[in-house]
C-alpha cells in the first residue's frame, strides 16, 4: 500500500489543525522527497543519526517533532545543516515535522500521550482549550507522595527525574507540559495544582517551585516527547495502510 505525498501532508495538517498555531518553525513538509510514500520512519529529532537509520531502513518519509528552519537560526547551508539536507536530498526522502501542533493534539499529542503512559486523567488545557492548549491539567488516579510520583516517572520514562521539593503534602491535581516548558510553572500555579511536570528545568524554576511550595519534576525533554510522533506515525500507518517504524535515538536531556 502507498499514499501520495501531498495527500498525506494535507491529511496531517488538517488532523493537527496546523493553521491554528503560531510556531517557531514551519509545520508540515520541510524537505520534499519521493512523490509516493510507502514507509515512514519517525523519531523525536531529525538528527543525523535518525537520518542515517532511515536510509538504512529505506524510508520514503521521516516524521519528527523537532525538524529544521527554526526562527533565528543561521540561514546558511553549511556544516551540520548541509550534511543533513544532503542525506535527505540524495536519498529522495521527505522530512515532515510538527512542533506545537503535535504538543497540543488532544489524542495524538505529546501531552495526551504522556497522560496515557502515566495513567493521568486529563481535565482541561493549561493555557487554553484542549486541542489548542500546549499544556494540560489533570489528576492522578489516586493521591501519591512526591517520592512515589517521581519513582513512577522514572519507571515509565526510563530515565532519572529531577525533583524540586514543595510543601510536604499528597499530590492529586497536576499540570504538565512536555519538552522545554519549565516557564509554564506560573500557569500551573494559577490552576492551584499540587505538582507540575515538564521536560526541562531552568535555574529560576527552582526558586519559583520552592517559594510557591509546589512539587516540580523535570522528566527530560526527549523522554517526555517520544510518544507523539509514535502515535501519529501509527495513526498514519493504519489510516493509509502503509508501513511505520519508530527509531529511538538516545538523548539524556
Amino acid at each position: 500500500m502507498s499514499v501520495l505525498l501531498p495527500k498525506l501532508v494535507q491529511y496531517c495538517k488538517d488532523l493537527l489543525s496546523v493553521d491554528m498555531f503560531k510556531d517557531y518553525c514551519p509545520n508540515g513538509l520541510q524537505v520534499e522527497g519521493k512523490p509516493v510514500v510507502k514507509k515512514i520512519i519517525s523519531g523525536v529529532t531529525a538528527s543525523q543519526a535518525l537520518l542515517d537509520a532511515a536510509v538504512d531502513m529505506q524510508a520514503d518519509l521521516i516524521l519528527v517533532h523537532h525538524g529544521y528552519f527554526w526562527k533565528g537560526e543561521n540561514e546558511r547551508i553549511t556544516g551540520i545543516k548541509k550534511r543533513r539536507l544532503s542525506t535527505l536530498l540524495s536519498n529522495d526522502m521527505s522530512l515532515l515535522a510538527f512542533h506545537l501542533p503535535l504538543d497540543a493534539h488532544p489524542e495524538l499529542g505529546n501531552n495526551a500521550q504522556l497522560a496515557i503512559k502515566m495513567n493521568w486523567k486529563i481535565i482541561s488545557g493549561l493555557d487554553g482549550d484542549l486541542g489548542h492548549a500546549i499544556g494540560m491539567v489533570g489528576e492522578l488516579p489516586e493521591q501519591q507522595t512526591a517520592e512515589q510520583l517521581s519513582a513512577e516517572l522514572v519507571q515509565v520514562l526510563g530515565r532519572p527525574t529531577q525533583h524540586i521539593q514543595g510543601i510536604n503534602r499528597p499530590i492529586k491535581k497536576i499540570a504538565w507540559c512536555t519538552g522545554g516548558a519549565q516557564g509554564y510553572i506560573e500557569k500551573a500555579l494559577e490552576e492551584g495544582v499540587d505538582a507540575y511536570i515538564s521536560g526541562e528545568i531552568s535555574e529560576q524554576t527552582v526558586h519559583i517551585a520552592r517559594e510557591a511550595g509546589i512539587d516540580y519534576f523535570a522528566a527530560g525533554h526527549h523522554a517526555t516527547e517520544r510518544y507523539g510522533v509514535q502515535a501519529l506515525g501509527e495513526h498514519l500507518a493504519a489510516h493509509f495502510g502503509i508501513e511505520h517504524h519508530y527509531v529511538e535515538i538516545d538523548n539524556p536531556v
